[in-house]
């Protein structure tokens, strides 16, 4: 299952996540379990799980729902593989600070046995509203969609084709949303401005590359975002006072 704004249980993480930054722990703390309540499969139980787990005042009880989260995402067949070795270093802290060593030691290992390196075969899609041609490179250099006055040293992609869409939609200028199919020509990353900020891991499959994209198609057919939702994520947008990692 791939990450979806329009998730209900992840819109209801993203309603604690606000309540959190508004100084209402109690607020957010009842959402994350309502999530939890009515999450339908492992992806969704490991990101409620998650959330549930850092609002524990009691150390055993925080143990407990981290390792429900990590079961969960065992379960889903790699698809939140990135977030399993931030999992495995909390767990390890957990049973360090209860006096578990050999546990906890155990859990240091498994984390470890992750590289840094991002794993995704693709295919990787760039969402814009500038009309190209397949053959053309996108390169580094341009003003940020979200930040107009910074210059990019990267290009920013994904591998989850909705997520591009939603990019296409959010993205400066007149020309009509587009959605390419591009070939990174170099190395790539996580990106960092997603990565662990928000949602464990890298669920959103966002990478960033300082070298160019190739396009090597279009796709037309993406799910589109209620004008309710979108008009939820430029507010969202425009309130955001955080620094873009560039």
């Amino acid at each position: 299952m791939e990450f979806s704004p329009n998730n209900h249980v992840i819109k209801l993480c993203v309603q604690g996540m606000g309540a959190e930054g508004k100084g209402k722990p109690e607020e957010a703390s009842w959402l994350f379990l309502q999530a939890w309540n009515e999450a339908t499969n492992d992806f969704e139980k490991f990101i409620a799980a998650h959330f549930v787990a850092r609002h524990q005042e009691n150390l055993s009880d925080k143990l407990k729902w981290l390792e429900t989260a990590l079961q969960s995402a065992l379960k889903t067949g790699g698809a939140v593989k990135s977030a399993l070795p931030a999992l495995y270093l909390n767990i390890a802290k957990c049973y360090e600070d209860l006096g578990d060593p050999e546990r906890a030691k155990k859990n240091y290992e498994s984390a470890n046995s992750f590289t840094d390196l991002p794993f995704d075969n693709g295919p990787f899609y760039h969402g814009t509203r500038a009309d190209l041609q397949v053959g053309e490179l996108l390169i580094p250099g341009n003003r940020s969609n979200y930040s107009p006055e910074l210059i990019m040293n990267h290009i920013y992609f994904t591998a989850i084709i909705n997520g591009a869409g939603l990019a296409a939609t959010l993205a400066k200028g007149d020309g009509r949303e587009r959605v390419y199919i591009v070939e990174p020509t170099g190395s790539f990353e996580n990106d960092p401005n997603v990565t662990d900020k928000k949602f464990p891991g890298n669920l959103t499959r966002s990478y960033r590359t300082d070298a160019p994209l190739k396009i090597v198609g279009e796709v037309t057919d993406w799910q589109k975002q209620t004008p309710e939702d979108l008009q939820k994520w430029r507010e969202k947008l425009a309130n955001n006072k955080g620094d873009i990692i560039n």
